[in-house]
């Protein structure tokens, strides 16, 4: 089998389509996650820690900062000054606690609905199998 083949085989089984799909849709649903941490929650969060609205400047040096430096986070970084750089953190932090519960939320939702659906009925016993088990329950008797 050449290579070729053999990848297209592999690139059009069901599973990997549908992991493409799923990378496609996670994508773009974690663009949609961060607007929401973003843009939502962490002003409600920032508004009852203090009123500071962006996270991600929050940092403690822990270098000696070369004199005419800006004390902006970017401005460390780029003059190579160690910093713990703690607000990304936490920023990270509640978009992946967002993220974990939405999915969470998803799967047992889908598993509900999955529950919901009646079992399929069997399949109807073929005639000859019927006939076949009147012959067996009449030679029992």
């Amino acid at each position: 089998m050449s290579m070729m083949k053999e990848f297209k085989e592999f690139a059009m089984k069901g599973n990997v389509m549908d992991l493409a799909v799923g990378v496609i849709i996670g994508g773009a649903f974690g663009k949609i996650v961060d607007s929401v941490v973003g843009d939502l929650i962490m002003p409600i969060v920032s508004l009852i820690m203090g009123g500071k609205l962006d996270f991600s400047g929050l940092f403690i040096v822990l270098g000696n900062v070369p004199p005419g430096t800006a004390m902006t986070l970017d401005a460390l970084k780029k003059a190579q000054v160690p910093v713990f750089a703690y607000g990304n953190f936490i920023t990270i932090l509640v978009n992946f606690i967002i993220l974990a519960f939405i999915i969470f939320m998803m799967i047992k939702q889908m598993n509900r609905l999955r529950k919901a659906e009646p079992p399929a009925p069997p399949p109807a016993t073929p005639e000859d199998i019927v006939l076949l088990r009147e012959i067996r329950d009449s030679l029992k008797k």
